[in-house]
């Protein structure tokens, strides 16, 4: 394998945001890990060579996920994103929107968000 990818985890969730981002660490992936959307929106803005793939969460104190994941998408159109959620009717209309890649809906497995992942950095 070559250089490992760098993805960027944001979720208001504490529990959630520490197994995700503990589980991709085991993987030997290069994570950071922002606690809502103002934090995320930081670090994609200094972080210079961007990330490999960013997983948020769509309802989120300060920025929404759906006007993050706009924001990447502008920015960043090539960055994949998985938006989570466990929200609303239709969360997946919602991310869909905003231009998400996948959308899980909470709760759902590591198992399952690992398997998104490796299929978007194919």
């Amino acid at each position: 394998m070559g250089k490992p990818y760098k993805l960027l985890i944001i979720d208001d969730n504490k529990e959630i945001l520490t197994a995700i981002c503990a589980f991709f660490t085991n993987k030997k992936y290069v994570v950071v890990c922002a606690s809502d959307g103002l934090e995320g929106l930081k670090f994609l803005e200094s972080e210079k060579k961007g990330f490999d793939l960013v997983i948020t969460d769509i309802v989120m104190p300060n920025i929404s996920g759906i006007g993050l994941i706009a924001m990447i998408k502008k920015k960043h159109s090539n960055t994949p994103v998985i938006a989570i959620t466990g929200w609303g009717e239709h969360p997946e209309a919602l991310a869909s929107e905003a231009k998400a890649d996948r959308v899980l809906e909470k709760p759902f497995e590591l198992v399952q968000l690992a398997k998104l992942v490796d299929e978007l950095l194919g």
